[in-house]
């Protein structure tokens, strides 16, 4: 017979053993999201150690992502998201895509999203500011190389996320915009506008415009972004070059075309009714075609 005493004991600290062991099983769910099978194994492995138990699954994961990954690469990836920040003197926009609208729904998705356009900005901000707009182009290899917040590439952060969604996912390309000048002011949009509009929002379309005017006009800047969005200008135009096309359905100057919200307005007039001068524009439409891409081993900056 076991003395009562004993049997107490041996009780008790099975019961916080187990109390123990739930708690860091909780703890371990909640901060990574995995199942609990697999967390379970996870701090089994590690004797409980929360940190070791979740490198582990960190790693676990990112192999699975890449094994998921080199299966799914050749699957059509038309759908997605197209982001975009803006942060005071630097702007980014970026197309990420994905093989079904449902994913692009998905928060993880989005997670990725938000990471590769912060890290598009990020890279931004850390260069030299040559001219007074200055734009950086990304093709698809000099994005999946861009590091993450966490010092991770975007292809690990890619990799990760189609081992937890299932899917083909591909960076297609980004752009920075950054301005020297604090006449020069950014601004951006995506479509269908958010509900709830954050630094940075997504959509089906996006557009960038470096606007020069006398004051901050925000609903100038945004009514500009929508502008470009809609009716897809080619260039901005110069008056003393260009010519206004004879079939405003086909104009491809953006001075030339009929404003958006208010056709009674070309750009050109409204430009002048506020005091306003576009420096420079940019526009990413999901699943566009694009002109043959030069291959790129770094970012392209140009003035």
């Amino acid at each position: 017979m076991i003395p009562a005493q004993i049997f107490r004991l041996i009780h008790t600290n099975g019961l916080l053993w187990q109390v123990t062991n739930k708690s860091l099983l909780a703890k371990l769910r909640k901060k990574t999201g995995y199942t609990f099978a697999n967390c379970k194994k996870a701090l089994e492995l590690h004797e409980n150690d929360l940190d070791k138990a979740e490198k582990w699954l960190k790693e676990q994961a990112q192999q699975y992502g890449w094994t998921q990954a080199a299966k799914l690469k050749d699957r059509n990836t038309s759908q997605g998201l197209i982001t975009v920040t803006v942060d005071g003197n630097y702007a980014a926009l970026a197309e990420i895509n994905c093989e079904t609208d449902f994913v692009a729904r998905n928060k993880k998705f989005h997670s990725l999203a938000e990471a590769v356009i912060s890290a598009v900005l990020n890279h931004a901000k850390s260069q030299d500011i040559q001219n007074e707009v200055q734009r950086t182009i990304f093709h698809a290899d000099s994005l999946k190389d861009l590091p993450a917040a966490d010092g991770k590439s975007l292809s690990d952060h890619s990799a990760l996320t189609i081992g937890k969604v299932g899917e083909n996912i591909s960076l297609r390309r980004a752009l920075a915009i950054s301005v020297r000048s604090p006449d020069v002011t950014l601004f951006g949009c995506t479509h269908p506008a958010p509900m709830n509009p954050i630094p940075i929002s997504f959509g089906k379309y996006g557009a960038l415009i470096a606007i020069k005017c006398e004051k901050n006009d925000n609903m100038l800047g945004t009514q500009l972004c929508q502008h470009i969005i809609g009716m897809d200008p080619q260039k901005i135009g110069n008056p003393r070059v260009d010519e206004p096309h004879n079939n405003m359905d086909e104009e491809q100057c953006m001075i030339y075309q009929e404003f958006l919200l208010d056709p009674s307005l070309s750009v050109q007039q409204l430009l002048a009714e506020t005091h306003a001068e576009i420096v420079d524009f940019a526009r990413f439409e999901i699943g566009e075609e694009l002109d043959e891409e030069s291959p790129l081993k770094s970012a392209q900056t140009c003035g």
